[in-house]
Order: C-alpha cells, then sequence, then structure tokens
C-alpha cells in the first residue's frame, strides 16, 4: 500500500458518524475559453444519504457531468467543498482524491470505458484490484447477478452495448462503494436494454446499500429514484 493510499485509509477511519454520506456546498466551476471564462456551476449545494438514490436532471451541456466529475474527484472545483462521510474531496492534490475515490466510490460512464485488452472478467476486477479490495465471491456473484457468466473470456468489442454497459456496473460496484455515480448510464442504448441496465443497476445498489447519484436527461428514468433534481443555469432547483 502506497503512503497516498494509507492517507486514504486514515481518512476512512476518521469518518464523522453524524455527517452525510456526500455533501456539496457552494460548488463553482468555469472552464476557460478565448472569450473568456465560462461559469458552469454557480454555487451548487446537495447532499445525499447512505443507501439513498438521487436523478440529477438537466439538459444537454448542463453541468451534470461537470457536477460527477467533481463529486468523483475526477476533476477540481473552482470554489466550494464536497466531502464524502465527512471526508474533504476537495482542495486534495490529485493522487488524495484519486486514493480516496478507490476507496469510496464507483463510477458508470456513458462511454462504457472498458480496457479493450482486458476480458469481462478481469475488467471487472480490475479497479477492485488495484484499490487492493478484491473479493472473489463477491466478483463472482457479480458476474452471475450481470448475466455475464457465459462470456468471462470475452472481450470488450465482442460484446453488444447493453454487455458492455454491464460489465461497466460490475466494475463500479466490484469495490463495494460507499457511493455509486453514473453519467447518463443508458445514453448509448435502446430503451429496452436501458431498462434490463438500469433494473440491474438498482438492485445491485440496493445489495450493496451505496447511495446513487445518477445524472440523465430521462424523466422516465429519473422517476425510478428517491428523489429527482435539476441543473439549470448552473443551480439545482426542484423538481
Amino acid at each position: 500500500m502506497t503512503l497516498i493510499d494509507r492517507t486514504a485509509e486514515r481518512s476512512v477511519a476518521l469518518t464523522r458518524r453524524d455527517a452525510p454520506l456526500l455533501s456539496v456546498r457552494g460548488v463553482r466551476k468555469s472552464y476557460a475559453t478565448p472569450q473568456g471564462a465560462v461559469p458552469v456551476l454557480k454555487g451548487v449545494d446537495l447532499s445525499l444519504g447512505e443507501r439513498e438514490s438521487l436523478a440529477l436532471l438537466g439538459e444537454s451541456g448542463s453541468g451534470k457531468s461537470t457536477l460527477l466529475h467533481l463529486v468523483g474527484g475526477l476533476d477540481e472545483a473552482d470554489d466550494g467543498e464536497i466531502a464524502i462521510e465527512g471526508v474533504v474531496m476537495t482542495k486534495r492534490p490529485d493522487a488524495e482524491r484519486a486514493a480516496l475515490r478507490r476507496a469510496r466510490i464507483g463510477i458508470v460512464f456513458q462511454q462504457f470505458n472498458l480496457v479493450p485488452s482486458l476480458s469481462v472478467e478481469d475488467n471487472i476486477a480490475f479497479q477492485a484490484r488495484i484499490a487492493g479490495r478484491f473479493d472473489a465471491a463477491w466478483h463472482d456473484e457479480l458476474i452471475e447477478r450481470l448475466g455475464l457468466a457465459g462470456l468471462r473470456s470475452r472481450y470488450p468489442e465482442q460484446l453488444s452495448g447493453g454487455q458492455q454497459q454491464r460489465v461497466a456496473i460490475g466494475r463500479a460496484l466490484a469495490v463495494r462503494p460507499r457511493l455509486l455515480l453514473a453519467d447518463e448510464p443508458t445514453g448509448n442504448l435502446d430503451e429496452a436494454t436501458g431498462d434490463d441496465v438500469m433494473d440491474l443497476a438498482l438492485d445491485l445498489v440496493a445489495r450493496t446499500r451505496c447511495g446513487f447519484l445518477m445524472a440523465t436527461h430521462s424523466t422516465r428514468l429519473a422517476a425510478r429514484l428517491e428523489r429527482r433534481i435539476t441543473l439549470a443555469s448552473g443551480v439545482l432547483v426542484p423538481t
């Protein structure tokens, strides 16, 4: 285990018992353009409890992906604070954020982001092995629950879109994260396949008892989660 990973483990041990699973306070983010800075998030506040599911709605370009990337520690906010169970993610070096992400967060991307040179089995195990959290029994259960038992040795290019997204969900949940983030997880799938993938995701979220934050433009899918909120003009508004 590296020094950075030990720092993350110490942060886990120092978790405040009374803290929400996810706390976002006053988060702002702008992007530089030749015409000047363009604000995307203008002071976002939200919280998410353990085992709670929240749909983040908004039009394309509204900043949904930006917010998820900040929560997942993939990017740094300009201002504000993001904390997971009381452990602050913001204002940490990239490597420390990565260690905390490995310990606490699973991420499902719209584009799947599977490793093309790895089999289904190895893709699912990839993040868990890096984090030192691989559990063979849970790994096998995930593969069975995701309907991938007969596809263990296949590679991403040999899979349908729905099968690839199942692998991506398995990879994200293999570490038993405290928080699962999903960015338009059914955006590249037809409606029927998307519904099947969502059924599996919600079932496995319930099984792991993690929090679930999903960005989507679909009000139909958002209705399946416990809470809904909309991102518009850089701020969150009730839905």
